[in-house]
């Protein structure tokens, strides 16, 4: 698994995702921070896929914004290298996805079948908190 993402993005999640379940194995994030060029970026990149190319099985790389930098450069690199390395893409990142994936991907050995149940955790973390007041009713009284 690899986070990258604008800004601190990657190594902020990352430090929630190490509070919650511990260091996760064959992890990494990449920054793209405003120092950065894409070439800098596509580098860092580039080097982390290799780290944890001959490690693993499948490489997932989790970006912040579908269409922004550090998503375009994830595509390209999974494309310059599919004959080396199985690497999906995901975006729109959050924390209940990486917290999914991390539990999950020892027992699920099929990446694809992995980012399916992924992609459905992660959307389910939605929600829009409303208000609704108890109402008190007969049995609450006993």
């Amino acid at each position: 698994m690899i986070v990258v993402g604008h800004g601190q993005f990657a190594s902020g999640l990352t430090s929630a995702l190490d509070l919650i379940v511990g260091k996760p194995e064959h992890y990494r994030y990449v920054d793209f921070l405003q120092t950065y060029s894409v070439n800098d970026l596509e580098n860092k990149l580039h080097q982390t896929i290799d780290q944890l190319g001959t490690l693993t099985n499948g490489i997932i790389i989790f970006t912040d914004l579908l269409g922004g930098s550090p998503f375009k450069v994830a595509v390209e690199l999974s494309e310059e290298l599919k004959d080396l390395y199985k690497i999906r893409v995901l975006t729109g990142t959050n924390l209940g996805m990486l917290v999914e994936a991390n539990l999950s991907r020892s027992m699920i050995e099929d990446v694809d079948s992995l980012i399916e149940m992924i992609i459905h955790n992660g959307k389910n973390q939605i929600y829009k908190y409303s208000f609704t007041p108890h109402v008190e009713d007969e049995l609450d009284k006993m």
